[in-house]
């Protein structure tokens, strides 16, 4: 077994959200052939308590603590430095030296980072292995791009300026890296333009989901009271893309919803839910939930799950986890983004807020709302199990039993 330094920006437990739920797998994956030397953070005091059942899957772990807001401020010296903001937010003089001491001490014969914030924990050290496989998972440039055509002044300047200098690290990290993962495909091709002279070293690697653990034979009461249909939205409610979803959803969506279905109502379920998310509970036919101890009733017991986003990086597992469940599903363009399922068959796929009604009301229909459930099912089980999808990850690997790659091969 080879030792492999594996760093993450967020303890990868538990695994109940987008890049926690991929940087678990991957430590499954690497904990079973590998003697796993986890470096991660944790900015959500909620996650103290998981710290031991993440060290005993790993033969080493260091947890670099952070307070939010104190990062926050101290990621504004990224302006005197000329880094990324959202790179200095994850630095971590702990963690740091950990990771010096790990390298000096035990060797690593590689190293793996998720999310390409976790770079300059590795490019700067003279030590680091001579394997670097880099799960960069979304482009982050690309979403600070985004934020900054949308944003007004001054967080338009903001938001440009870190996308210019995230684009340069992912650049840099492309360079350096053996391997570049992705969560999609189309996800890779875009990294490829930011990185154009790794495109070779440059791979799709999407998310599957447990299909045992979401299953439509789960067996769990409905946290639901009352009659009527329930659409359910679910995500973390904090992030932007997700308010911006869940606000057009309440406001333009429902609405024409129920005025062809009047009982319908709509579930909001995630944890951190904005002020502007928690307003809509004032609102009888919506719940907002707040952080749930298992996401699985809600989406069992939902008539409808609905992924209405306007603005989505990567693959979205919620709708993954939707649709292994069993469940009649309705995305936008955005949300399907990275999932190869055929809309009108496996899902429903619209845009604009009168054609996501429309569909919404085509799944609500008992004969086809089995039909889609029982068809996403299929197509999830076929296509987005862990074994298949993170394959790849062995691929990237397989210089551990063999010659040490060269570093920066411009293709």
């Amino acid at each position: 077994m080879a030792d492999v330094l594996f760093l993450t920006q967020r303890i990868p437990y538990p695994p109940n959200k987008g890049e926690k739920i991929r940087s678990f797998r991957l430590l499954e994956r690497l904990a079973r052939r590998h003697r796993v030397h986890l470096g991660c953070l944790i900015d959500d005091p909620d996650d103290l308590q998981h710290r031991d059942t993440v060290r005993a899957m790993v033969a080493d772990a260091h947890f670099g603590v952070l307070d939010r807001r104190r990062a926050r401020m101290w990621s504004l010296r990224g302006l005197l430095t000329g880094e990324g903001l959202s790179v200095t937010y994850f630095g971590d003089a702990s963690l740091r030296a950990w990771v010096r001491r790990v390298l000096t001490e035990v060797k690593p014969k590689a190293g793996v980072i998720s999310s390409s914030n976790m770079a300059p924990y590795l490019l700067d050290e003279p030590a680091r292995p001579p394997l670097l496989v880099a799960d960069v998972v979304d482009v982050d440039s690309a979403k600070f791009a985004h934020y900054a055509r949308e944003a007004r002044p001054p967080m338009r300047w903001v938001f440009a300026r870190e996308a210019v200098r995230v684009a340069a690290l992912e650049r840099r990290l492309a360079d350096e890296a053996a391997w570049c993962t992705l969560v999609s495909e189309p996800e890779a091709a875009l990294f490829r333009q930011v990185a154009p002279r790794a495109r070779a070293r440059v791979l799709g690697v999407p998310n599957g989901v447990d299909t045992a653990f979401f299953s439509p034979e789960h067996a769990a009461v409905s946290p639901y009271d009352g009659a009527g249909p329930v659409l359910a939205f679910t995500g973390h409610m904090d992030y932007p893309p997700n308010i911006d979803a869940a606000l057009w959803l309440a406001h333009d969506i429902l609405p024409l919803v129920r005025r062809k279905v009047p009982a319908a109502r709509l579930a909001i379920v995630g944890a951190n839910p904005a002020r502007e998310v928690q307003a809509l509970a004032s609102r009888p036919e919506i719940l907002v939930t707040g952080r749930v101890p298992d996401v699985r009733p809600y989406v069992r017991h939902a008539t409808v799950c609905v992924a209405p986003l306007r603005i989505a990086r990567g693959i979205q597992n919620k709708v993954l986890e939707a649709m292994a469940m069993g469940r009649p599903t309705v995305v936008t363009t955005a949300a399907l983004t990275g999932i190869a399922a055929e809309p009108g068959r496996d899902l429903l796929l619209a845009d604009g807020a009168p054609a996501v009604a429309d569909a919404v009301l085509q799944a609500l229909e008992p004969a086809r709302a089995l039909a889609l459930g029982a068809q996403a099912r299929r197509f999830v089980v076929e296509h987005h199990g862990w074994d298949h999808t993170f394959a790849a990850f062995d691929t990237c690997l397989r210089g551990l039993d063999g010659p040490e790659p060269v570093r920066g091969a411009a293709e």
